[in-house]
């Protein structure tokens, strides 16, 4: 398993595999943008050259403290192998998260395996995790959108 900062090549595995599973999907521009303009703090894993997973994240100009987890995704196949903690864990680890001491993400109540991803990523770095409402289900104009939580890890010592 190799994992390295995307190229805009990666962009349209990245939407592929986002559109297999049960992500909120995006268009495939999101992810050539991300890999073009956010490079350093995207993270793709591959397998015998192919793309088996991803993290897209940045961090907000206004909280250089911060790495914002837009999205994580790992081929259904390679669930359960602890890879998506690893594409955290290299994020975190990235020379432009030198100043990070926060990961923050949102994450819907019920997905289950996101909540416990950043749970036990705190428990990693021995630090807090704290969750609080974030986006109310009503600012989603789909019927069938839940609301956001937001999960704030740290701080992070390295």
């Amino acid at each position: 398993m190799v994992f390295d900062k995307p190229a805009v090549e990666d962009g349209a595995a990245m939407w592929e595999l986002v559109n297999n599973s049960t992500l909120d999907q995006n268009s495939v521009y999101k992810y050539i943008m991300m890999s073009e303009f956010f490079s350093e703090t995207c993270v793709i894993a591959k397998e015998n050259n192919k793309l088996v997973g991803f993290v897209t994240a940045f961090i907000p100009p206004e909280r250089q403290d911060v790495v914002f987890v837009w999205q994580i995704g790992v081929a259904s196949d390679q669930r359960g192998k602890g890879i998506a903690s690893k594409l955290l864990e290299e994020l975190i680890d990235r020379d432009a998260c030198r100043d990070v001491r926060f990961v923050e993400a949102t994450v819907t109540p019920s997905n289950d395996a996101s909540q416990t991803l950043f749970r036990r990523l705190a428990r990693k770095y021995e630090t807090e995790c704290e969750v609080t409402e974030f986006f109310s289900e009503d600012l989603f104009p789909m019927d069938d959108h839940e609301g956001e939580l937001s999960f704030r890890i740290g701080p992070i010592n390295k």
